[in-house]
């Protein structure tokens, strides 16, 4: 792949990182930092990219690697050390207890959620979740790979449906269905 082909490639998948980075950031400005950092990494370690393998896959792995990073970097500069006799690290801007009730409400809602859809979107949607790609949950479910991404999209646009609350609730709801798909 030449450079101008890959610069082209890449520049068209910048739309879909910058709403991954936004999820990832919850800020527009860290957004585009974290934008043009990822796609430096990409035109630097263009030749590290083997062709025909998922260009968007790779691209989202050094958004999320990038972003991690960054994080513990950010994390590390906010950590001191007290030097008194016990010698404990303490970070400045965590809190001392999480309550976790709510996740756990959360949790059971999606979980109920998943659990409501139609089996034959269930399974192609768990598995996808899981971590299976889509030719493997088409061999394993004998179905074609256009069929599973189709019924991997309705589930989504159901469980998104169905758990709306949650997303305005915490900001999830700034993309549009077209923009999220």
């Amino acid at each position: 792949m030449t450079a101008i082909h890959f610069k082209n490639v890449v520049q068209r998948e910048a739309k879909s990182l910058r709403k991954y980075a936004y999820q990832l950031t919850r800020n527009v400005e860290d957004t585009n930092d974290l934008v043009q950092e990822t796609m430096l990494k990409a035109y630097t370690y263009q030749e590290k990219f083997e062709e025909g393998t998922n260009l968007k896959g790779w691209l989202y792995t050094i958004m999320k690697n990038t972003f991690i990073n960054n994080y513990r970097r950010m994390v590390k500069r906010n950590t001191f050390i007290d030097n008194t006799d016990n010698e404990f690290f303490i970070d400045s801007f965590a809190i001392t207890e999480v309550n976790k009730g709510e996740q756990k409400f959360i949790m059971r809602d999606i979980e109920f959620a998943i659990d409501k859809l139609p089996l034959n979107l269930k399974k192609p949607f768990t598995m996808s979740s899981k971590g299976f790609k889509y030719h493997e949950i088409a061999t394993l479910l004998d179905i074609p790979i256009g069929t599973v991404k189709t019924r991997i999209f309705v589930a989504k646009r159901q469980l998104r449906a169905e758990l709306s609350g949650y997303a305005k609730s915490y900001g999830y709801d700034k993309f549009s269905d077209e923009e999220a798909a």
